[in-house]
């Protein structure tokens, strides 16, 4: 697993609050190959050329086949389950959305990605529930710019 609370002792709500500001982890490394964006393009039926035709997008300015953005992005949910920590009263945690959301640079069939996440905020809304908004960057190995940027929004039932 990644550098993440998540391999330690599950934490209250409480410590939750506390660590508002901070780092909450990093996921591991994840290979998107040409494989995963085939299989992605069939899903979601986007077979633009730069995404599934190795020759002609050799000759395109990205020199070869990249991920879809969506691709990347549908790949947060496995990075936070290793990297963001577990806690104890938790029930249900819902997808909320993003904001912000921002595909920065591209990912090239064959790189590795990984997910940090820094809790911006944490509010309780209603008693037991309580949205939690997380800064998430997708960095790519060996580049300087990441994948894309996000907050990312949860609804904690607790």
């Amino acid at each position: 697993m990644g550098d993440t609370l998540s391999n330690k002792t599950p934490i209250s709500i409480a410590q939750l609050f506390e660590l508002q500001g901070e780092v909450l982890g990093m996921s591991d490394w994840i290979t998107i190959d040409q494989a995963t964006i085939n299989a992605f393009a069939d899903v979601t039926r986007d077979w633009q050329y730069i995404h599934v035709d190795t020759e002609a997008a050799s000759k395109s300015p990205f020199g070869g086949t990249i991920a879809h953005g969506f691709l990347t992005l549908s790949l947060l949910s496995a990075m936070a389950s290793e990297a963001l920590p577990q806690i104890k009263e938790l029930t249900s945690s819902i997808n909320y959305g993003m904001n912000n959301l921002r595909f920065i640079h591209p990912v090239h069939s064959g790189k590795r990605v990984r997910g940090q996440f820094l809790l911006k905020s944490l509010k309780e809304k209603s008693l037991g529930r309580y949205q939690m908004v997380v800064d998430v960057s997708v960095e790519i190995e060996n580049e300087t710019k990441p994948a894309l940027v996000a907050e990312w929004l949860s609804l904690l039932i607790l």
